[in-house]
C-alpha cells in the first residue's frame, strides 16, 4: 500500500497497462523481436498524420505499460475511433525502423468505452 502511495500517477498507469497485458494473453511489447507475428494490446498516447514516401500515413504510439510501439496505417488519413486515450488490440508482423518497434497496417480491434 504504501509503494502505490509514494508511486506517480504514469507509474500506477503502467502498472495498470502491464497487468490488463498479462490478463489478455497478448505479448508485452517489450518482448517483441523483428519479424515476429504478434497480438499486443494497449493504450494509444499519441496519433498524428505523417506522410511516408508522399503517401499519407496514420501514426499512432501503442503503449502497454512495457514499451512504446508505433502503429502505422499507411495510405490513411483518419480512422474513426483511433484517437489518444483509447484502449485497443493490434496484431501483425513487428518490424524495427530507426531502433523503433512499428506494426504496419494492423488488423485491430477497438476497446468499448466504459470498459477501459
Amino acid at each position: 500500500m504504501l509503494d502505490r502511495l509514494a508511486s506517480s500517477q504514469e507509474d500506477l498507469e503502467s502498472e495498470e497497462l502491464r497487468e490488463a497485458t498479462q490478463a489478455s494473453g497478448c505479448t508485452r511489447i517489450s518482448d517483441c523481436d523483428d519479424r515476429q507475428v504478434v497480438r499486443v494490446t494497449g493504450t494509444l498516447r499519441t496519433v498524428t498524420l505523417r506522410p511516408r514516401a508522399g503517401v499519407p500515413a496514420l501514426e499512432a504510439e501503442l503503449f502497454d505499460g512495457t514499451a512504446p510501439l508505433d502503429v502505422v496505417w499507411l495510405g490513411r488519413r483518419s480512422i474513426v475511433g483511433i484517437e489518444p486515450g483509447r484502449k485497443l488490440i493490434a496484431s501483425g508482423r513487428i518490424s524495427l525502423s530507426h531502433g523503433r518497434r512499428v506494426l504496419f497496417n494492423p488488423k485491430y480491434e477497438l476497446r468499448p468505452l466504459g470498459q477501459e
